[in-house]
């Protein structure tokens, strides 16, 4: 093991009970910052959760009563080989049923001062992959995306923008339930990305770190490939009904996913920097 994945394994990570058979004992002396992580290597449970760690298919939003533990849509798979480390997900049609993992407990979210961190690879074309409309690589909310969600999506139409959005309790950022094209309030809730790195056979690295939702003074950061792309102030309520949020992935998303993990903190940008060129986070759990 190199001194950076050493450095990485003891500032980082780990230390919650895995659903896939990974001890706590193995994990004696971390920080206990990893709640969950899907390493997607061979199967879609997570290697580790503080909650639920299967994967979910309904659907629709609607009819999550009645879902499916595992994959049941033919446009999901586990694509072995093709992850940036071992297997990834990969989504190859707009049209589908949901995919989700329940956020209960593996978020680490509380009422009154929420932070963590949020990571993952991905790899596509949005200009060729991407069929037209907004697409959500991941969405987490209980309600809507405009209603204490945190989000990545592209915009709808080429060139398509990158965005991160991490939108406060509707109630307090738009009262009146204004549209939402063309509204400066939601515009200024989002991180951009004008000429964003993805592409075919080439991995791109997405990390969102946020601290203090629903403090009255919270804010979030995103970085791509290691480099921060900008953050601002998130002052809004971050109100849940927290057996009602959903860790959904791919909405709407044509490619790769891989690593997706979630901390309890915000990750230092030196951290943020050994994520994105170090090992795959299953190694330092051995």
């Amino acid at each position: 093991m190199n001194s950076t994945t050493i450095c990485l394994s003891l500032l980082l990570l780990c230390g919650c009970a895995s659903n896939a058979g990974t001890s706590s004992d193995s994990l004696a002396g971390h920080d206990n910052s990893l709640l969950f992580y899907a390493s997607f290597d061979g199967s879609t449970a997570a290697d580790v959760a503080v909650g639920d760690g299967s994967l979910y298919t309904a659907e629709n939003r609607k009819s999550t009563a009645t879902a499916l533990a595992g994959l049941h849509d033919d446009a999901v798979a586990i694509a072995p080989g093709k992850g940036v480390f071992g297997d990834a997900l990969e989504f190859t049609a707009k049209k589908r049923k949901l995919t989700y993992y329940r956020a209960l407990q593996n978020l680490g979210y509380n009422t009154e001062s929420w932070s963590g961190a949020i990571s993952m690879w991905l790899q596509l074309d949005p200009a060729t992959d991407l069929e037209p409309g907004f697409c959500d690589p991941i969405q987490i909310t209980d309600v809507s995306y405009n209603d204490a969600s945190i989000w990545v999506d592209f915009t709808k139409t080429n060139p398509r923008s990158f965005r991160l959005g991490v939108i406060g309790d509707l109630a307090s950022w738009n009262p009146n339930e204004e549209p939402i094209d063309g509204n400066d309030e939601f515009t200024r809730r989002l991180i951009p990305v004008e000429s964003p790195p993805f592409a075919r056979g080439r991995w791109t690295h997405v990390l969102i770190n946020f601290d203090g939702l629903g403090s009255g003074d919270g804010r979030t950061e995103l970085f791509v490939d290691g480099e921060s792309m900008g953050n601002l102030a998130v002052t809004d309520p971050f109100t849940w009904e927290p057996e009602k949020a959903l860790f959904m992935l791919g909405l709407s998303y044509i490619g790769l996913m891989d690593e997706v993990a979630v901390f309890s903190r915000p990750l230092s940008v030196a951290e943020v920097g050994l994520l994105q060129g170090g090992s795959p986070i299953g190694h330092l759990l051995r």
